[in-house]
């Protein structure tokens, strides 16, 4: 599908993945909408074709919103959909402070999964109600992020891993209730890349992740998730499938 003249929606998209992947769509020539919270916005980058729009992807009037600021902007039909937001917070299910937080598990279930969903939904709803691109009926494609925690979580990531198997599940059985609106379906699931989430580790830790790697022995970078993502639009037979981004890397148990 064709990028350019099309508008997209990036979830999380000031800062790490989400950042990087609206700035790759909007140079290819769509009007991008980088949906975060107030604070991550506030401290984003500028960048040509971006367009930071507030909102709370587990909030479903605030992300009806963002979609309807996406779509009213009569710039472009509503195309693609990247959902990178979510948070990784650990806790072991039983450590020395005694049993893991329902609290901290339900946030993370519900930004990370519930959130998907949410955008998935009510933009999958506004891309359906566009004409198709294409003989075959295309209208648009939704990319999801899940992680290699959703295949091999470690300890401590119980909530984590939950969340992105949840997403990583969601991949086929959404890319087939939507077959009949032209809207695929894709889940990307990146290992460890260099992100603001790593900021605060050490170098000694990071070569130490970087060992890790099978090949290349590096941490992935967010450009190279953008590339992807901009690889999955623009292949018209990639459908409700999962992606691993992790250099053949798989997830010791700590």
């Amino acid at each position: 599908m064709q990028i350019a003249d099309t508008a997209a929606i990036v979830t999380g998209g000031a800062s790490g993945l989400g950042a990087a992947t609206a700035k790759a769509l909007a140079a290819k020539g769509a009007r991008v909408f980088a949906v975060d919270l107030g604070p991550s916005i506030a401290k984003a980058e500028p960048t040509d074709g971006v367009t930071f729009v507030e909102a709370d992807v587990t909030d479903g009037e605030q992300v009806q919103r963002a979609v309807d600021t996406a779509t009213g902007s009569g710039a472009a039909p509503l195309r693609v959909v990247v959902n990178c937001a979510g948070i990784g917070n650990s806790s072991r299910i039983l450590s020395k402070k005694g049993p893991h937080d329902l609290g901290l598990f339900r946030k993370v279930v519900e930004v990370n999964l519930i959130g998907t969903f949410n955008v998935m939904t009510l933009a999958a709803q506004a891309m359906a109600a566009t004409e198709p691109v294409d003989d075959n009926g295309q209208r648009g494609v939704v990319i999801n992020t899940a992680s290699v925690a959703a295949f091999e979580g470690q300890i401590g990531q119980i909530a984590y891993s939950a969340s992105k198997g949840g997403v990583a599940g969601m991949t086929i059985p959404a890319a087939r209730d939507l077959a009949s609106h032209g809207i695929r379906v894709m889940t990307i699931a990146p290992g460890i890349i260099d992100t603001p989430m790593m900021a605060g580790v050490t170098e000694e830790f990071r070569a130490g992740l970087a060992a890790s790697v099978p090949f290349p022995k590096r941490l992935g970078r967010p450009d190279e998730y953008a590339q992807l993502a901009v690889n999955i639009v623009e292949h018209d037979y990639l459908n409700g499938e999962v992606i691993r981004l992790d250099g053949a890397l798989r997830m010791a148990p700590r």
